[in-house]
Formats: structure tokens, sequence, C-alpha cells
């Protein structure tokens, strides 16, 4: 019964922006003492509690949920709100800042009927929980356009638009539009040529070398200028605009010309490679997931008709051609090829399909045309599900990627402070080189703006989401591969993990005068008719060696024991001690099977021995066990199967450590256990009964084949359901988190070394521009290079 001294209470759990850290979160509040019963909801975002004392609570749940995801508040909830927040997805179009974004998206959590959102540059998208979004949009939509003029806030659609289709992102305002970046290209190279004539002084009299100079900046700089002026009217001052505008007016001012021209020279051409760089970043990992098809080949009769993808519906009958991508899930209903899988499951060994076989759209139809009949419509098919789980795990950000983001809110007025300071106080106190002095702080203010890390830092994580959907791997989020880096042991379940979970004859023991083959027919047979796995695996093994097979006479199962069969041969038993007990069969002649399952046969009352089944290892499960240790990680197994049979499987993968028997909860002390010894655990399963320890695990990993519940839990999913995968996800995560740390280190030390060279006398506005746009531009090219890394 229920304790009556409990009190229940809800609670927001603002910015919480992970369903798996959710789970986490629940699990470790319901472990604490006093918590009678704990749910938390990543949808409405509350933590439902029931407790004695809240009070004397409340700082531990805090605490656990700041440790799970960084930026979560636990607020008690006021009133009696209903539970009618909705997650809708946005599009930004002419989002072109990241830093812009940032402050965008903590001004759109501050209104109140806001539970959370998260915008995330790389996709160009804002996920938006809140009550009504009709009333919301507007205040959304004020925010945005004042920060970034030109921004507009689109609800996205179901409708397919391809990533790699540049045209139609164009539209949605993914690239700059070709006039946009014709005229942006135009002013650099007519500016460009300006600066270059008034500095050549044969070409320009003395008198025209400043028109030329000025008219130079016009080109290059008024629109940077009328943005900073537009921004300053909204109270937007700490933007890059203002400060190159600020930094370059103030060269003018002190009678640098050449330098003010040829700042905003470099400066813009910087930002042009920039911008190109990022789109192409944002293209190369777009197209590595989004393989949803444009159009569909219907067919109507012997009409073939072309209809865009959304269109079609379950029951449409498809021609797939050679060379075509499977566009939607369905089933072969005509023709036989081989399929490349690999955009799929990161498998490059081609499969066989032919007639009533499933296939998976985004696979490659390599030497057939097929007829297909869908099964899924386009939302539901593997190529949408695969692009929403990448885009659901961009919008999740790991801790490094939000401390950046509080990071930037600090940087940026702190330098711009110091460069202030630095204009003052040496002309008052020492040299009175008013002139050098402002220079330096000029130079200040054009590293100031922190586009570098804010830009650089989710977009390394998103190379890495993109990176591991090329090897089948799904991560769901950058706090994933965060964690991922932290891991000290990897723990695996048994069957349909380490083993292939089918279950095959190992060994055939006869006993009397009959042969092998002769054992393995009779009981065939007899198992004919059964659906048991452990029938099937029988009836395979005679068929392999073409026994000639009769079906049984009658046939009588018996639960949890085996079957009965009156076949021509006469009265054949197939199961375990208990059914020949039963029918008091003397075995005891059998051998004692240390692994696996054992089948006792007998017919007509008389022992004929015994056939040993067992689940077979998977074909790169010592490999990459291998590859495990090579990444100094320590394996273990835990499973609920006997222990000689775990035992057997552990030793042959090279697992080092192995506990069998286990329920469910065993298995979470287990974990917690092996936690405790090691560091950091992660778990990967694939069955119901794992989901439980999926989500107590630091990360959780499912195989693809595997349950719904078990996918749902996990923090990884792999596609291939391969144990290679497991070493590749940990490889990709430590790459992506080791280039994220090279880019916040390289762009502070580079900031750092132009700050303390301007202060120590070599101060120059060029380097400064470097430090900006060249720092920027080298730490976006530095995050993709995941996507060409093999591991």
């Amino acid at each position: 019964m229920p304790d009556a001294d409990c009190v229940k209470k809800v609670y927001t759990l603002k910015n919480l922006g992970c369903a798996n850290c959710a789970a986490k979160m629940e699990y470790k509040i319901k472990e604490l003492p006093g918590v009678e019963y704990a749910a938390v909801s990543f949808v409405t975002k509350q933590l439902r509690l029931s407790a004695k004392d809240h009070e004397a609570l409340l700082p531990a749940i805090r605490e656990i949920c700041t440790s799970i995801e960084s930026d979560v508040e636990v607020v008690p909830r006021s009133g009696t709100q209903p539970f009618n927040f909705e997650t809708r997805v946005y599009t930004l179009e002419h989002l072109g800042c990241a830093n812009c974004a940032a402050k965008m998206e903590k001004a759109i959590n501050n209104l109140p009927e806001v539970s959370a959102a998260t915008i995330t540059y790389a996709t160009k998208q804002l996920r938006l929980t809140a009550k009504n979004h009709a009333d919301i949009l507007p205040e959304v939509q004020g925010i945005c356009s004042r920060i970034e003029d030109g921004v507009r806030v689109v609800e996205r659609t179901g409708k397919t638009v391809l990533a790699s289709n540049i045209e139609q992102r164009k539209k949605s305002g993914g690239l700059l539009s070709m006039s946009d970046e014709q005229r942006s290209l135009a002013e650099i190279i007519l500016g460009g040529v300006l600066f270059i004539i008034s500095e050549i002084a044969s070409i320009v009299p003395e008198a025209w070398h400043i028109y030329c100079l000025v008219a130079a900046y016009i080109l290059l700089g008024g629109r940077i200028v009328l943005i900073a002026v537009k921004n300053i009217t909204k109270g937007q001052v700490f933007d890059e605009n203002f400060l190159m505008t600020l930094a370059t007016l103030g060269a003018f001012a002190i009678r640098q010309y050449e330098e003010a021209v040829g700042v905003m020279l470099f400066y813009r051409i910087g930002e042009y490679f920039e911008h190109r760089a990022v789109e192409k970043s944002r293209s190369q990992i777009m197209d590595a997931v989004d393989m949803r098809p444009e159009v569909v080949n219907l067919l109507v009769g012997e009409e073939v008709r072309v209809l865009p993808a959304e269109e079609a519906n379950v029951g449409d009958i498809l021609l797939v051609r050679v060379g075509d991508r499977i566009p939607l899930d369905g089933v072969v209903i005509e023709g036989e090829s081989l399929l490349d899988t690999s955009p799929v499951t990161g498998e490059p060994v081609p499969v066989k399909r032919g007639f009533g076989d499933e296939v998976v759209s985004g696979c490659v139809n390599t030497s057939g045309m097929l007829k297909i009949r869908v099964e899924k419509i386009l939302a539901e098919s593997m190529v949408t599900k695969i692009l929403d789980s990448v885009e659901n795990a961009a919008a999740s950000k790991p801790q490094l990627d939000r401390f950046i983001t509080r990071f930037a809110r600090v940087y940026t007025p702190v330098v711009v402070a110091i460069a202030v300071l630095t204009a003052l106080i040496p002309g008052f106190v020492t040299t009175g080189d008013w002139e050098y002095w402002i220079y330096t702080a000029l130079t200040f203010l054009v590293i100031s703006c922190p586009c570098a890390l804010v830009l650089s830092v989710p977009l390394t994580f998103f190379s890495g989401i993109g990176a591991g959907s090329k090897y089948g791997i799904l991560f769901k989020g950058g706090v994933t591969i965060e964690a991922l880096k932290n891991v000290a042991a990897v723990v695996m379940d048994k069957t349909g993990t380490v083993t292939k979970g089918n279950f095959i004859v190992q060994k055939l023991v006869p006993s009397h005068d009959i042969t092998q083959a002769e054992l393995l027919q009779i009981c065939a047979a007899a198992e004919l008719v059964s659906s048991h796995p452990i029938a099937n695996s029988v009836v395979a093994a005679a068929k392999q060696q073409n026994l000639q097979l009769q079906r049984p006479q009658t046939f009588e199962e018996i639960a949890g024991e085996g079957l009965v069969a009156e076949t021509a041969a006469g009265k054949v038993l197939c199961g375990n001690q208990k059914l020949l007990e039963r029918f008091a069969v003397d075995f005891t002649v059998r051998e004692v099977a240390d692994y696996g399952t054992e089948v006792l046969v007998a017919r007509d009352g008389k022992y004929l021995g015994q056939i040993i089944i067992d689940d077979t290892l998977k074909d790169d499960a010592v490999e990459a066990v291998r590859a495990l240790k090579k990444l100094r990680l320590t394996t273990a197994m835990l499973t609920g199967d006997a222990a000689a049979s775990a035992q057997a499987v552990a030793q042959a993968a090279g697992i080092d450590e192995v506990r069998a028997k286990l329920l469910p909860q065993d298995k979470l002390n287990e974990l917690s256990r092996l936690r405790k010894q090691y560091g950091a655990v992660m778990f990967v399963g694939d069955g119901i009964n794992d989901a439980p320890v999926l989500a107590g695990a630091d990360v959780g990993a499912a195989m693809g084949s595997g349950a719904d519940a078990a996918i749902e839990a996990a923090d990884v999913v792999f596609m291939n359901s391969e144990m290679k995968a497991i070493p590749q996800a940990i490889a990709i995560a430590r790459e992506t988190n080791r280039i994220a740390w090279q880019n916040v280190i390289f762009a502070l030390v580079i900031k750092v070394i132009i700050m303390a060279a301007g202060l120590a006398g070599y101060a120059s506005m060029w380097a400064a521009v470097f430090a900006d746009t060249g720092v920027a531009m080298l730490c976006v090219l530095n995050a993709i290079r995941i996507l060409y890394k093999k591991v």
C-alpha cells in the first residue's frame, strides 16, 4: 500500500531537451531514499513525484537532473496548468549567423509560454515546445527578425524537400540566393579593385586617393554599416556587424584609411568563404542522411506514372529500375536483384532480394528491375525515420555546446570592455600615444565576435552524427556522442547481440546402433509440423543434408517438455528430461551437455541419442571485441541464459566478464556493480526486457533488429545489428569530441595571441580579421573531417 504520509507534487523541467536523459533522470530519482513514486514525461517536460519530504529531496533531484543535462531547471509547478504542451518544428529561413541563433534560442526560452526551445544552426531548425503555437508564433518571429534581419519562421510541413537539392534549399533560405551570392561577390571584386587602384600611386592622382578608398569602403562595408545601424535600433549592440563597423570607422577616424578598407575587404572575403564552407559542410552531411525520394514510378496497368513520393499510398505498385533507390518500404512482387544496403546499414555486402522479400527504402537496386508493393508511406518509411533521427539528434545539444553558448554571451562584452580600457587607460597613465592605443583597441573589437566557437562546435557534433549514419549508426543526440567518449566498459546482452539469435544444430550424439543422419532424420520428421524455433533448427539441419522427411501421423506438444509424434517408424519423443521421465524412458547413458540446449530423442520407449542446439556467434563478434580492447575498454556480458552456454559464448568471443541466469532487475544490479568497478558503462541489447537496463546505463545501444521498446529506450541504434558497429560508434564519438575541443582551443589560443600581440606593440587589424573569419572558416573545415575518416 502507498504510504499515507506521502505528498504528490508536479515539477516543471525547464530546458529538458533529451528523451533518453529524461528516462535516466526518472531512474535515478526513483532510487533516492524517501521517494515512493517518480515519473518524468519528456512530452510535457514534467516530473510527477510522490514523497514524504519534498523540500529535503529537491536539492538531490536538481543535482541528478543537472548532472545528466546541465541546463535543466527543476521548478515546482504553480496552479493547475493543463498538460497541453505541443512540440513543433520550424524552419528559420535566411538564418546566417550561428551566434545570432544562440541569442534567438535564449530569448525564445525566456518567453513564459515556452517550455523548451532549441535552435540547431546546422539544420536551421527551431524545435519549439509551447502551449499555444498560434498565439506565440508572432512573438517568436519578432525575436528572430530583431536579432537577425530577414529571418522568417516557417512551420515545417511534411512535404519532401531534398537536402541535397540546392534549388530547393535556396528557396527555404538554406543557401544565399544566387542574386545575393552574386551581389556579394561583385561587391568584393569591385571593392577589391578600387582598393588596389588606390594603392598604386601611378594610376590614381594623390588627390583622388582618398576618394577611391571611400568608394571601396562603401562597396565593401556599406551593407554591414546599414545592418549595424538597423540592429542598434532593435537593441542588438554586440553583433559582428556593429563591431566591424565600429572598428573600421574608428580606423578612418585615426586616419588609417588603407587599414580600414583592407580589413573590411579581408573580412568580406573571409565571410564569403566561411558561408560557402558552412553550406558545403551542411550539404555533405545532409546528403549522407537524406535519402528521401522526390518522385516514384507508379505502375497503373502497363503504364508508368511519375508522381511525388508523398502521394504514394500503401498497396501501390512501384517500378524500381537498376540504379534507382528503393523509394519506400515495401515487398517485392516481381523480379530479383541484389540490393546495396550500405546507405541504410553501412554494410557493403549486397543482399539478394526476390519475390515475397521485404525491401527497405534507401537501399540501391544494383542488378535487376523490381516491382514492389508499398507497405509504408513516405512519412513512415525508413528513409524518413533516419532523417528524423538525425535532425532530432542535432537538436539534442551536448554539454560542450551549451557551455560555449553560455561562454559566448560573456566573451563579447568582456573583450569589448577590454578594448575600451585599452583605448583609454594607457593614454592617461603611460605614453599618451592615443592613436596607437585606439588602434590596438580596434583590433580587439574585430576579434570580439565568438562565431568561430558558436559555429564550429555544433557543426562538429552534427558531422559526427552524419558520420555515424554512413555506418548505419544512429546517435540520438550530441549528448550521446559526448557521453560515449567517457565509456570505460561495454556490457552486452547475449542473444541477438553477441549471437545471431537463431538456433542451429551444433552436435549430434547418437546412441545404440543408429548413425548421426538417422538420429537427425527421426527427430526432424517428428518436428516437421512444429513452429517452435528449436524444431525449426532441427528441420533446417535435416534439409541441409537432403534427408527425406515424412510428416507424422499424429502430433502433440507438451508445454515446457517437448513433443510426442506417431510416425511410420513408431512413437517418437523429442524434448527434455521431463518428457522422457514422463514416458519412463531410460536415458542414463546420455552425455551431459556443457553448453547449448539439448533435445533428447526416443522411439518406442528406447533412447536414441541427443541433439545439441545452440545460438551461433555473430561473424564479426571476435573482431569487434578485439577492437573494443584496442580502445582500452573492458567487455562484459549479462544474460538470462544458462551459465555453461554463456561461458562458452564469452570465451569464444573473447569477452572479459560474464554473468548468467540473470533476471532484468539482476542485470540492473550487475550494471551498477560494473559502473562502480570500471566507470561509465555502455549497455548493448535488443530485447524488450533490455529496455530498463538500456535506460539505466550511461549510454544505451540497441540492435536495429531488436524490439521497438529497446530501440526507443536506447541512445544509439545500430541499424545493421552487427557488433562491429559498437567500436565504430565509440571511435566516431571520441574523434568528434577531439575535433570539437581542437576547434575550441585553436580559436581561443589564436584570439589570445592576437590580443597579447596587440598589447605588446605588434597590433594588426589584418591579423585580427584572420582571428575572426579566418579561424571560423578553418574550424568549419576541421569540423567536417570526421565525415571522411574511416573507423
